[in-house]
């Protein structure tokens, strides 16, 4: 019985060398002052629960988290829907062009996150932005020379997009994959008894898929969540407020404004959401696999 934890020993090390050292110290410094001066002197003023009664006393810590629940339901429900349809497409084409298809999602995958956002920020700019010349002579003239990011929910329109365009690939092809899975024989004789696309997918695809729906959910969950350099890259390092979603805010507050406890008091919540969203997880996972 001593065998297994021996082997797990070592990577248990490296991970609590590699994680759990950074936690101790994010925790550690949000219960301090830690500011430009302490940062000199290498010490920090032990001053309690004062940084979570700051932020939790913060209306602007409240507008961001809400900002932040709301980015991240939206672009999970998106990238969950988008997903599923174009995998949905996969398993009905044939093989060239799933191929095809495959081949241009493993590529979007495949492209490094400061390489996508500039493209974007290409698209849509507001002087020499192809978004903005299609749309202008598709007759919208209201897009000629439009600056996106003016309006901010504009600008979060083409950063969810961006957000949702680069996970798409990844659920389409686990859920294609889990679709392979699907048993034929089932499909074949609720169509033969008169069950439409959707009711098949509602009744027989959905309750087999839904441990794979759960992890991409929730894995997307905590990806979205933690969104900062798509905003960093696409305000040139320079976000205003009404950008701000929680890893931009604790970044700002932590470097830009100097205060290192308050942002990590703050980048402590989200570790903390994160913790609920990967128990939240589990919990589902184990139920499924006690049903099973």
């Amino acid at each position: 019985m001593v065998a297994p934890y021996v082997l797990l020993a070592p990577a248990l090390v490296v991970i609590v060398a590699v994680l759990g050292y950074p936690l101790y110290q994010l925790v550690a410094l949000s219960f301090q002052k830690y500011g430009l001066f302490e940062l000199i002197a290498h010490k920090g003023q032990w001053i309690g629960v004062d940084n979570y009664s700051q932020i939790l006393h913060d209306r602007e810590f409240w507008t961001v988290l809400v900002r932040t629940v709301g980015f991240t339901a939206f672009t999970v429900g998106s990238t969950m829907v988008l997903g599923t349809l174009i995998a949905l497409l996969l398993a009905q084409l044939g093989g060239f062009m799933r191929l095809l298809i495959t081949t241009g999602l493993v590529l979007v995958w495949a492209m490094p996150p400061v390489v996508a956002v500039n493209i974007w920020n290409w698209m849509v700019d507001y002087e020499f932005g192809v978004a903005n010349w299609a749309l202008a002579h598709l007759g919208l003239s209201y897009f000629d020379h439009h600056d996106w990011f003016v309006n901010p929910w504009e600008g979060f329109a083409v950063i969810a997009a961006i957000v949702v365009w680069g996970a798409i690939p990844f659920v389409a092809i686990t859920v294609y994959a889990g679709l392979t899975q699907v048993p034929r024989e089932l499909v074949e004789a609720a169509s033969i008894d008169g069950s439409n696309a959707f009711r098949i997918f509602r009744d027989i695809t959905l309750p087999i898929l839904k441990p794979i729906f759960v992890i991409l959910t929730s894995l997307s969950v905590i990806w979205n969540f933690q969104v900062f350099s798509h905003i960093w890259i696409i305000r040139n390092a320079r976000p205003e407020s009404e950008y701000f979603l929680m890893g931009v805010y604790s970044f700002v507050t932590s470097f830009s404004v100097s205060n290192y406890g308050l942002g990590s008091a703050i980048a402590l919540v989200m570790v903390l959401v994160m913790l609920t969203v990967t128990f939240v997880y589990i919990r589902q996972m184990v139920r499924i696999g006690e049903i099973d």
